[in-house]
């Protein structure tokens, strides 16, 4: 297959071009700055500046493309610098998709957790409704430029959750912490942590689009809930470190301000049965599993 994806450099976009490679595929990969690469593309979401006969004969276009919401406090500015990002990206590359005749299979889109919101102990499938708050409004709109796509071209839509990885992501902060034995829960530790491996997600990913039947929302999440203390708790153990000082929930607040709230003291219990039931095998299933796999060498 020929895939071509926004926000390639990225964490995930990282973890799918080496899968994708390594299964004999070619992934494309769209570039704000001077292209440097044959298989590089430039564009610019912003101007809406991308060359659509680029699309013309992919097999599938995965958007991941939109600035970290882990850049905490969000000011205003930021918080606009979000929005517009996953927008403009997504407004691109369909209208690029509307301009070809041979227009792609498959359109896999990113969209977040933060769809549902804080939802306590409530278990999540797809069809859970939006929740409240500025992720949950993100993620709606993001989705709903996504669901824009052309007739023919199928739209999954990626909710991903906390990507566990070794060095970046969610814990890349964390896991120093961790380590020098100085970490602990978060708030009162009880809200649930929707999380998944690195290399699951982009598993994930390159199975969607090869499942024809595979269309709508799909929670990319592991199947074995946990909570923000036994997520720590478990990397404690992984690493051989303690993790009994916690971080209160008023700290957070006071430093991160909305998204303390929205990011880290956040509960979100998700369901990964629709994934599991289009076949797909995860490799890491339990968070001891996961965790082994984050501390170990690579």
């Amino acid at each position: 297959m020929r895939v071509l994806i926004s926000g390639a450099s990225g964490l995930v976009g990282t973890e799918l071009q080496k899968q994708l490679l390594t299964l004999g595929h070619t992934p494309v990969v769209l570039v704000r700055g001077p292209v440097t690469k044959p298989n590089q593309v430039h564009w610019n979401p912003a101007t809406n500046e991308l060359d659509h006969s680029v699309l013309e004969g992919m097999d599938a276009v995965v958007n991941l493309a939109g600035a970290t919401t882990g850049k905490l406090p969000w000011t205003k500015k930021y918080k606009n610098e979000l929005i517009q990002s996953r927008l403009d990206s997504t407004k691109t590359l369909v209208q690029a998709m509307v301009k070809v005749t041979n227009r792609p299979k498959v359109f896999v889109s990113g969209s977040a957790s933060g769809f549902y919101g804080d939802s306590g102990d409530l278990l999540l499938d797809e069809t859970a409704p939006r929740g409240e708050g500025f992720l949950a409004d993100l993620a709606a709109a993001w989705e709903r430029e996504a669901m824009k796509a052309p007739a023919g071209v199928r739209v999954v839509l990626a909710r991903t959750t906390m990507v566990l990885s070794r060095k970046k992501g969610a814990l890349g902060r964390l896991l120093p912490i961790l380590r020098a034995g100085v970490g602990g829960k978060l708030g009162n530790g009880k809200q649930w942590w929707a999380w998944i491996s690195l290399p699951d997600e982009a598993r994930a990913i390159i199975h969607l689009i090869n499942t024809e039947s595979a269309t709508g929302p799909y929670n990319l999440t592991a199947p074995e809930p946990a909570t923000c203390k036994e997520l720590i708790q478990e990397l404690g153990k992984a690493l051989k470190r303690p993790t009994l000082i916690p971080v209160p929930a008023f700290a957070l607040k006071l430093a991160f301000r909305e998204g303390a709230q929205e990011l880290l003291l956040c509960s979100q219990k998700m369901s990964a049965d629709r994934l599991l039931a289009t076949g797909f095998v995860f490799e890491h299933p339990t968070l001891k599993s996961a965790c082994s796999w984050v501390v170990a060498k690579s």
